[in-house]
């Protein structure tokens, strides 16, 4: 599973121009999953977001995790953070999961991420061409895969 974390001022998302949903201040997580994940890699990949120190703390200093500042996180499906370039221009979605695969595993990083940050967050819609609005805070962007566990 691969996800892009990126620290917001805000975000949304809409679907068929209109609002699906909106953040505050926190983290726009898109979300790849591929066909060799399981819950393993949802539960690590969960405790990372809810926990990943990307808030100043009172020195200026990234210190805080979303857990303890009372930011927001959204999260959003994107299979095309599996895509492969190695051959042509054309990129090839092979790595990624298939719906039936996906669609729980993507229900349960939601539901674990909720879990551990006592909330719901919010969510595009599986599948859904979205659009995407949102102001990166830093910028600060995060890239970070289950396969390398770093």
């Amino acid at each position: 599973m691969r996800i892009v974390v990126q620290r917001v001022k805000r975000a949304s998302v809409s679907i068929d121009g209109k609002v699906h949903s909106t953040i505050g201040r926190g983290l726009l997580v898109l979300a790849g999953i591929e066909e060799a994940d399981t819950p393993d890699d949802v539960s690590w990949l969960a405790s990372k977001v809810v926990n990943l120190r990307l808030f100043d703390d009172s020195n200026g200093v990234m210190n805080l995790a979303a857990i303890e500042t009372g930011g927001e996180i959204m999260i959003v499906s994107q299979f095309t953070l599996h895509a492969s370039t190695k051959k042509g221009n054309r990129p090839s979605y092979i790595r990624a999961a298939r719906p039936d695969k996906a669609i729980p595993l993507y229900e349960e990083f939601i539901a674990c991420t909720g879990e551990l940050l006592g909330r719901m967050p919010a969510t595009g819609i599986f599948g859904a061409m979205m659009e995407i609005e949102l102001v990166n805070d830093g910028p600060v962007t995060i890239i970070i895969d289950s396969r390398n566990r770093e």
